[in-house]
């Protein structure tokens, strides 16, 4: 598996950083790097470039000797991500609306056929075939800066999804947030920026990362 990457490092950040945002490593897990390389069967050198390529994304962090710890879900941060994704998204959707092109209609419309919604216990495929579908509408926008950023909020944001799951969702639930993705999809291929943005908007709040601000306390300003 190790010699698909390009290098040993790119392969343990792969690795260890799936295993996180799946929650396979949970918030709080001490992460031993010697253990953890001869799991992987690479050196520790790579490891140690791998986690730190982790620690700047703020999944782990470092102690001073062999460990790593996987970082705490925080109600704040979970805020923050809600309400860029809040501002954002829907801006991104306005935006595919005016300026996507034949390509981007095809990619939206194959990322929409291989998209379910969210089961309670979602595997790597899962998570990137959602992910999938929403970074093909924003990648319509065309505008680089915006796709930057929320390609950089949907780093993130994974690991607060698995949060909005807890306690699952029901099937009334699951249709609506299908019937959603397609009314986006379909504004923003009739070119409707306006109702395009409108649904966004209200699928962000119902959404999973909304879930996971209620559930963790962080709905309110900071004190």
């Amino acid at each position: 598996m190790a010699d698909t990457y390009p290098t040993k490092s790119d392969f343990a950040y792969a690795l260890v950083r799936d295993k996180i945002l799946t929650n396979e490593y949970g918030p709080g897990a001490v992460l031993n790097q010697t253990a953890l390389a001869r799991e992987l069967k690479i050196s520790t050198t790579p490891l140690r470039e791998a986690l730190r390529r982790l620690k700047s994304e703020g999944l782990v962090e470092l102690d001073a000797h062999r460990d790593a710890r996987v970082t705490a879900l925080s109600p704040e941060e979970a805020r923050d991500l809600l309400e860029m994704r809040r501002a954002l998204d829907p801006l991104a959707a306005a935006l595919a609306s005016e300026r996507r092109a034949r390509s981007d209609i095809a990619a939206m419309r194959a990322a929409f056929d291989r998209l379910d919604p969210l089961p309670d216990r979602p595997d790597r495929a899962d998570l990137v075939a959602h992910r999938a579908f929403h970074r093909a509408i924003y990648t319509a926008s065309h505008n680089d800066v915006l796709i930057t950023t929320l390609d950089g909020l949907w780093e993130k944001a994974d690991r607060y999804r698995l949060v909005g799951l807890r306690g699952g969702r029901d099937q009334p639930e699951r249709d609506e947030t299908a019937a959603e993705h397609r009314a986006i999809l379909e504004a923003v291929i009739a070119g409707d920026g306006e109702l395009a943005a409108k649904v966004m908007r209200e699928h962000i709040g119902g959404s999973l990362g909304a879930k996971a601000v209620s559930r963790l306390g962080g709905s309110g300003p900071r004190g």
